[in-house]
């Protein structure tokens, strides 16, 4: 009795949900199944070599900064050159403000950043009015919470030609209010990839993979990105880039002339 109840329920649900709905928990059930590909995939990474760097590739030190990216399913390098001297982007990210309000952030997203830009922000907010990035991403958790502040102070993002957004940093770039990219904006999305040393258990693993998942896909829906441009990352491996071509940017409304202010706030 109680199955049939069960399953009469969950029939009518089906029936009377919309196509929005349907396609929102279909969604969500994908980022739960790619996120055990993660673990999968950490594990392989982490245990293929006693040298192997168990470390984000684009963190200082780990592995080339552009990897080979999978474009149509074939390796590649990035699309167009890169302007800025690697060792730059390599170091910790800096801020610098420069004319018509344009306040550069060039380098790697260490932990602890959020923290440095938020007192960028109070400091000389009022002067911001776009932030340039050009950085080969880093810690997850500070473009979080770096995007957030640029959402709640209503500032726009941009990316030059010849510039770098890769990794955590699309994160960082979704915040704009105003979101652009010149025609060699070099942007590219690849998996969550374990930042430390220590070997997780495979139940904390796949815990700690599901949680980040969760966060950074609220985030993204917060900041108004399609869930497709996520679902890239999660198909690419760790140590390769899915460049997003720009018809994809504008798919996935990472470049958008306009958007709303965050609805709910990003834990």
């Amino acid at each position: 009795m109680r199955l049939e109840t069960a399953g009469q329920r969950l029939k009518d649900y089906v029936l009377s949900a919309d196509d929005g709905t349907l396609m929102r928990h279909a969604f969500h059930a994908l980022l739960a199944a790619a996120a055990v590909f993660v673990v999968i995939d950490w594990h392989e990474i982490s245990s293929a070599s006693p040298n192997s760097p168990a470390s984000d590739p684009l963190t200082p030190g780990a592995l080339p900064m552009l990897p080979p990216a999978l474009t149509q399913g074939k390796p590649q390098n990035a699309p167009v050159e890169i302007t800025a001297d690697p060792e730059v982007l390599m170091r910790p990210i800096r801020f610098e403000l420069r004319a018509d309000g344009v306040l550069l952030a060039q380098g790697t997203i260490e932990p602890g950043a959020a923290a440095r830009f938020d007192a960028e922000i109070r400091a000389r907010g009022e002067y911001v009015k776009t932030v340039a990035l050009d950085s080969p991403g880093g810690s997850i958790g500070d473009a979080i919470a770096i995007s957030t502040v640029i959402r709640e102070r209503k500032i726009a993002t941009s990316v030059a030609s010849g510039a770098l957004c890769v990794s955590s940093c699309p994160i960082v770039m979704a915040g704009g209010v105003v979101r652009t990219a010149d025609k060699d904006a070099v942007i590219g999305v690849h998996q969550v990839f374990n930042a430390t040393r220590e070997k997780l258990s495979p139940d904390l693993a796949m815990s700690e993979a599901q949680r980040t998942t969760a966060d950074i896909t609220r985030h993204l829906d917060d900041m108004g990105i399609k869930p497709d441009l996520w679902i890239h990352a999660m198909e690419t491996p760790p140590d390769r880039l899915y460049y997003l071509s720009p018809d994809e940017m504008k798919e996935f409304a990472l470049v958008a002339p306009a958007v709303g202010v965050v609805s709910r706030k990003t834990k």
